[in-house]
């Protein structure tokens, strides 16, 4: 990975400058850090001058996701309840800055990260640079949508249900859902502790790679962080990689044009030499596993701001919702979990000998703000929550030349890396974006 030739002192600057230019229309950042972001510019520069780089994401422009807490800002988490701000950074935020990374400010979500659209009624609308009035997805939206329209290279989001892969590929992006427990969570307002995971997002693969490297393995804040084992060596080439592909249009209701791309990037895959075949994960619906994860996240999501949802700063809708969460009944909840853990059990079992799952991330692509929001835009991104396993977003040309059009590989737990090696792989194919 070569050095950017501009200094981080000008990238900075540029990141800056182009927030305030272009974010009025964007909407996609909630606060900015300009003064402390230009003295960890300048010190980057001072240690690449003397040859002592902290490596590859030294002196490089980020920014995350308004429930990852930053020093000295409220965690608000797309709502407008709290203002009190947050005595340390996230255990994530202050390893990429340790690793030399520039913060450059907080990131617009969909209120509470409990939809994925991102139209935000406190900090407004977010809109996908790809298209005007479009969304950028969500909950995330404000991730993609910073990097999408050039303000910065690389952000952090957080994924419940898909909400790091749905803005990526809504937006054109590499986004990435750890395997869970690999990247501490300390310092994250949950949605959901059960579902959550922590992943960056980026339009250069291999710097997502580098950000996975620098945010991940144990953390004693978070008991359930973990360090997973080294993965297989460096891939030379995708043939004889082995993925299993669902009934994808018997699963879920697709747009037409989301799978003739998938179509071409199967294609593209037998081409160069992989063995795709028939796969099904036993008891795998869809639709009703995507109502238990949102069950799941309402009573998650309510208890974890308690008291504070009584009071102001929260839509009516979202509020409606959590109360749905705070009524849930102990049989339907049960029911939830049991769902989940069933099926994780079938997607290792399912998954046992292959390199991944292959799915599109979403049924569709970005659709105008004020068109209905499709009930089923988690239907393929939820299975790897609930399984605990990585996946990778890969951004696709769409066949009409329009908006983008997306594929992810689900893998094996702790198989991030071999992810990663084989989206880098993937790059040569025309269809996948090569200006991501």
């Amino acid at each position: 990975m070569s050095r950017n030739p501009m200094s981080s002192a000008l990238r900075t600057e540029a990141a800056l400058s182009c927030i305030v230019q272009d974010d009025r229309d964007i909407r996609a950042f909630v606060a900015t850090l300009p003064d402390s972001a230009e003295r960890e510019a300048q010190a980057s520069d001072m240690r690449h001058a003397a040859e002592q780089s902290l490596g590859p994401l030294d002196g490089v422009p980020f920014a995350v996701k308004g429930n990852i807490a930053v020093s000295g800002l409220p965690t608000q988490s797309g709502t407008n309840a709290f203002d009190i701000p947050a005595p340390a950074d996230a255990t994530v935020v202050a390893r990429l800055r340790a690793a030399g990374a520039v913060l450059i400010g907080t990131l617009n979500m969909h209120e509470g990260a409990l939809g994925a659209t991102t139209d935000n009624p406190f900090w407004g609308r977010c809109i996908n640079p790809l298209k005007s009035g479009f969304t950028p997805g969500g909950s995330s939206g404000g991730s993609a949508a910073a990097i999408a329209s050039g303000m910065v290279p690389l952000t952090l989001g957080t994924d419940t249900m898909g909400s790091v892969r749905i803005p990526a590929a809504y937006c054109g992006l590499w986004g990435l859902k750890p395997t869970q427990g690999r990247v501490p969570v300390t310092g994250l307002t949950h949605l959901s502790w059960t579902l959550d995971t922590i992943g960056p997002l980026a339009s250069d693969l291999r710097m997502l790679g580098a950000m996975l490297a620098a945010i991940e393995g144990p953390d004693a804040a978070d008991p359930m962080s973990v360090r997973l084992f080294p993965e297989k060596a460096e891939l030379q080439s995708l043939q004889g990689l082995r993925f299993g592909v669902p009934d994808v249009a018997a699963l879920a209701d697709c747009e037409n044009v989301v799978l003739d791309a998938f179509e071409a990037f199967k294609s593209c895959l037998v081409e160069s030499g992989v063995i795709l075949e028939p796969l099904e994960v036993l008891g795998w619906n869809p639709g009703r596993l995507r109502r238990a994860g949102l069950l799941i996240s309402e009573v998650e999501g309510a208890i974890v701001l308690g008291d504070a949802l009584d009071g102001s700063g929260f839509s009516d809708g979202f509020r409606a919702m959590l109360e749905f969460g705070r009524r849930a009944g102990v049989g339907k909840l049960a029911q939830a979990y049991r769902q989940v853990q069933q099926l994780a059990v079938s997607f290792d079992q399912a998954i046992a000998g292959f390199d991944g799952i292959l799915l599109p991330t979403a049924p569709q692509r970005a659709f105008a703000h004020g068109d209905a929001v499709p009930v089923n835009q988690a239907d393929f991104t939820a299975l790897a929550n609930v399984a605990g396993a990585p996946a990778l977003t890969i951004p696709l040309n769409a066949p009409d030349a329009d908006l983008p059009c997306a594929a992810q590989i689900i893998g094996p737990k702790g198989s991030d890396y071999h992810l990663i090696e084989m989206g880098v792989l993937m790059q040569t194919f025309t269809l996948v974006r090569q200006d991501a």
